[in-house]
């Protein structure tokens, strides 16, 4: 097992790709903290799970949270080396002209709240157990991390950051703790969560066609669920293969950048908004 007696905690590892990673993590001998808003989606994996994993409900935009995270699994498991950030959400790719002004405002602070700021928290609460046991920190970036139409302006801004974000801390920690991040495209089954702000909270990322607009998209022409990207996550733990390794990012998406992303109707929300000129 590739993890063998290793301890990883997992940010937004209650459901979707989080739990798929938290699985896998168990599959390959580590032992594992879920870090996570819901505490019944915790219960849940933990009860599939056994005395694998523990469970702490928290919200990863407060610092508090994020050291009770961090002091549960040393004390569940006496150390920690790998920190995944993983917990986001998305903006269903809504655009800047149909995001009404008072708004805006509290959709960014939500979404990089969220999706860098938890980020920058749970490595800072983690970083001095990973510097006793030169350990790493994986982040979840995105396709929309490189490209264009993955997201809206306001994700697509967050997880940009989250790429400088990795290798300004893989060079600031170095050589005690490194630093990389997995670029995923959309993940089938996802249950990703949209903005409170945008009152997206009862739209499902199940819904979208996603199988359809994958085999559009990508030169692989298929979506991929949440278990087919956690391996890459083990990669990178993996003190025996990765050693060397530390400020990259992975495009792990299927090939988008092989094709790109294309939309007939670039500017239509514009003419729609300001009228044809």
């Amino acid at each position: 097992m590739q993890l063998k007696d290793q301890v990883a905690l997992v940010t937004g590892g209650g459901s979707g790709l989080g739990q798929a990673i938290v699985e896998r993590f168990v599959e390959e001998g580590a032992r594992v903290a879920i870090f996570d808003r819901s505490q019944e989606r915790i219960d849940e994996v933990v009860k599939a799970l056994g005395d694998k994993v523990v469970g702490i409900a928290g919200d990863v935009r407060e610092v508090a949270d994020n050291n009770r995270a961090v002091a549960e699994c040393l004390k569940a498991f006496g150390k920690l080396d790998t920190f995944i950030g993983n917990a986001g959400i998305w903006d269903y790719s809504k655009t800047m002209v149909s995001t009404e002004d008072g708004d805006l405002s509290s959709a960014f602070d939500e979404m990089f709240g969220i999706n860098v700021k938890g980020y920058v928290l749970g490595a800072k609460a983690a970083l001095p157990a990973l510097y006793k046991t030169k350990g790493h920190m994986i982040f979840t970036a995105s396709n929309a991390s490189f490209y264009p139409g993955g997201g809206g302006v306001l994700y697509t801004a967050t997880k940009h950051a989250v790429v400088g974000m990795i290798k300004q801390m893989a060079h600031e920690f170095a050589p005690y703790v490194r630093v990389n991040g997995i670029a995923p495209g959309g993940v089938g089954g996802s249950n990703l969560a949209g903005t409170s702000a945008l009152s997206q909270q009862g739209i499902k990322f199940s819904d979208i066609p996603l199988d359809d607009l994958m085999k559009q998209m990508l030169p692989l022409e298929r979506a991929f669920n949440a278990r087919e990207y956690a391996g890459a996550y083990v990669f990178f733990a993996n003190r025996r293969d990765n050693t060397p390794g530390t400020g990259g990012v992975l495009n792990f998406d299927g090939g988008i950048g092989m094709r790109g992303f294309a939309s007939p109707n670039m500017g239509a929300d514009l003419v729609e908004k300001f009228g044809a000129i």
